[in-house]
């Protein structure tokens, strides 16, 4: 069911959304507006007390193990590689390209080959390729620990590569894979759960790059309290960010923590208005959809009014 199903014919003209004015989200410093890395782990501030309202179902939790720093002295390991002995000397973009077209020709293993010859000579996207590969099991038998290598090896080395470029959306990504990893930890390897440095990779890749799945892990760790005070103002302001960006979970998760009021001021308006775009955006996840039936059915005819009056503000707002 579209959105426009779900409540009535919008009448589209914009309506600021207002969340940061009405509860304080926007700040200054770096990327996208917001505090330095540093400002997310604050101790939260007193908020008004959530409303007494508890859904049938919540967004499903990242698990995480026990903070602290079981993993500050991993050796930076890189990942094992083979010597490319081409007729005449390849550049690692040459490399990158030419195994990049094995593999989209079936040649797995030239094509893995020259990767592995672009990415020992630093080529990150290289790296990236071959991170994801083994993170996936694409092509390859699933090696966490290699991925983890090559992903560690992009964020020791480009950390801070030049935005806008093409590839520093990639290092992002590793990045944010990186945290999952330190998040989790990974079964039978030296690499142990270490939420705190989960989180100041998430902030990292959330503030300098601006990335919006960085920027809703990093949301959901400060409101879940994982690798340091839990503080669901800094919470909503990332995850508003990402939201914006079209992150349906970063949107679901928002707009469930308005309506209830959990550790900020409740608005319900808003709330609904994000569960229901998060709704519209992701119709096979059943949960975001239980969420926002949940809510629409405990919101006030009033809360509801003011929640198309926004929605419609929203859809105005991507038209333009």
């Amino acid at each position: 069911m579209r959105i426009s199903d779900r409540l009535i014919p919008a009448a589209l003209f914009t309506v600021g959304l207002g969340l940061v004015s009405a509860f304080g989200f926007e700040g200054t410093g770096t990327r996208d507006g917001m505090a330095p890395a540093a400002a997310v782990d604050t101790v939260p501030r007193s908020a008004a007390p959530a409303a007494a309202l508890v859904p049938p179902m919540a967004i499903p939790n990242v698990s995480g193990g026990p903070t602290g720093s079981a993993n500050a002295a991993l050796p930076a390991a890189r990942p094992v590689t083979r010597s490319l002995t081409p007729t005449h000397p390849l550049t690692p973009g040459e490399a990158f390209l030419s195994g990049t077209q094995a593999l989209r020709a079936g040649d797995t293993k030239a094509g893995i080959h020259a990767l592995e010859y672009a990415a020992e000579n630093g080529h990150a996207l290289a790296e990236w390729k071959l991170g994801r590969m083994y993170a996936d099991g694409d092509q390859v038998g699933r090696d966490d620990v290699r991925a983890f290598d090559y992903f560690q090896d992009i964020v020791d080395n480009h950390s801070d590569d030049t935005l806008g470029t093409p590839q520093a959306r990639f290092i992002a990504n590793a990045y944010v894979a990186l945290g999952g990893y330190f998040l989790n930890g990974i079964a039978n390897s030296p690499v142990k759960p270490d939420p705190l440095r989960a989180r100041d990779l998430y902030a990292y890749a959330a503030s300098y790059f601006g990335d919006a799945e960085a920027q809703y892990r990093l949301g959901r760790m400060l409101l879940e309290g994982q690798g340091g005070p839990r503080d669901p103002w800094q919470a909503g302001r990332w995850l508003k960010l990402s939201a914006d960006k079209g992150h349906y979970q970063a949107q679901a998760l928002l707009g469930i923590t308005m309506f209830r009021g959990d550790g900020i001021p409740r608005q319900a308006p808003r709330g609904l208005m994000y569960l229901t775009i998060a709704r519209d955006a992701a119709p096979q996840d059943k949960s975001v959809a239980d969420l926002q039936a949940w809510a629409f059915a405990h919101a006030s005819d009033d809360e509801r009014a003011m929640a198309l009056s926004f929605l419609e503000g929203w859809l105005k707002g991507r038209r333009d």
